[in-house]
């Protein structure tokens, strides 16, 4: 049993191997090796999922050493999966290693086990002769590598919803709301937000180039992609500091379609360009609005005044209730008609300015 037990202790270290640029150096045998471990761990989950202290111990030592729980026993049934997806986000694996994987997963076997890896593998395959569109839209700001990073944790988070229907009870969704974690701490920081922003986007068929009208499996209107995007935006809302990061970094025509999608995400978006534009002062002597905090990273009067812009903008409700913000922070700020008193002034007056060009043309 001891044994057995070492043995599983690897799985986390082939995953983080898998994801590193180490495989550089994995030829064809080397990857074909890969593949055989994952299967026995795939073989091992459906040996002992039947019997419960059995299960209990390969899901502590899966979890032992690690710093939250990423692992556990059912995604031994899972491996192949894991791996395979791992592999083919990594583009560090050498080409002949890659001819290899994308052998194994478009097996008829492999499609039967996994329909959504052999479908994301023949992906693969087809971008390595054809470079892929470049979508409309929020979307079109994203580099493809990341459009295609977040189809692929969309992929995942649905195949864990397939596993475990509902996530309702609450261990099971802070369990999961650490995976989602462990996964885009991986990333740096800028990289891991706008892969959230493109799969939350994709989630909800938020951009052309996507979903339906691209040939791509429905992403609308799916059972439990409720509980899909949960994890994302708790991973996003569960800290002020990252909040406001994702806010700060992504662009502002991303975020208002963000804004316009999820409503869990439009007031905070809002609060937090209150709380920004609250500390602009200004200089009479530029005439013009400047940050009153040099040391903390917040946006300028131009980038504020996009954000509304692009917000005021959006679709209904969420350009009428912009607005109608704007107006009331106006207004309990003094109702001047003037520039250069009060920003929510100033700031109104510019978003008017902007939609009564708009309807001109």
């Amino acid at each position: 049993m001891e044994a057995l037990l070492e043995q599983v202790a690897q799985l986390p270290g082939l995953l983080a191997v898998s994801r590193s640029a180490l495989v550089r150096a994995w030829d064809a045998p080397t990857l074909g090796r890969a593949l055989e471990w994952a299967r026995y761990f795939q073989h091992l989950h459906g040996r002992f999922r039947a019997r419960p202290r059995l299960r209990a111990a390969l899901g502590r030592r899966l979890r032992q050493g690690q710093p939250r729980p990423l692992l556990c026993f059912r995604h031994l049934g899972r491996c192949p999966a894991l791996l395979g997806l791992a592999l083919l986000e990594n583009r560090a694996l050498p080409p002949a290693a890659c001819r290899r994987l994308l052998q194994s997963l478009l097996q008829p076997g492999a499609a039967a086990q996994s329909p959504s890896l052999a479908l994301l593998a023949r992906r693969k395959a087809a971008s390595r002769l054809l470079a892929p569109p470049r979508p409309a839209g929020p979307l079109a700001a994203l580099e493809p590598q990341v459009r295609a990073e977040a189809q692929m944790l969309l992929m995942q988070l649905r195949e864990e919803e397939e596993a475990e229907p509902g996530g309702g009870r609450a261990g099971e969704a802070r369990e999961r709301l650490l995976w989602v974690a462990g996964l885009l701490e991986q990333l740096p920081q800028p990289r891991a937000f706008q892969v959230v922003a493109a799969a939350l986007l994709q989630q909800r068929g938020g951009d052309e180039g996507w979903g339906e009208s691209s040939g791509e499996e429905g992403l609308r209107g799916r059972a439990g992609d409720r509980h899909v995007a949960g994890p994302l935006l708790s991973w996003l809302l569960e800290s002020p500091e990252r909040f406001s990061a994702f806010c700060l970094l992504l662009p502002g025509s991303l975020l208002a379609s963000l804004a316009a999608h999820y409503s869990q995400l439009s007031a905070p978006y809002l609060d937090l360009l209150t709380a920004w534009g609250s500390r602009l002062l200004y200089d009479p002597l530029q005439g013009r609005w400047d940050n009153s905090c040099f040391d903390k990273a917040e946006l300028s009067w131009e980038e504020l005044r996009e954000r509304f812009d692009c917000l005021c903008r959006g679709p209904a409700p969420l350009g009428g209730q912009t607005q109608a913000a704007l107006e009331l922070l106006k207004a309990q700020d003094g109702d001047f008609h003037v520039c250069g008193l009060s920003v929510w002034t100033d700031l109104l007056m510019e978003v008017e300015k902007s939609l009564r060009k708009e309807v001109e043309r």
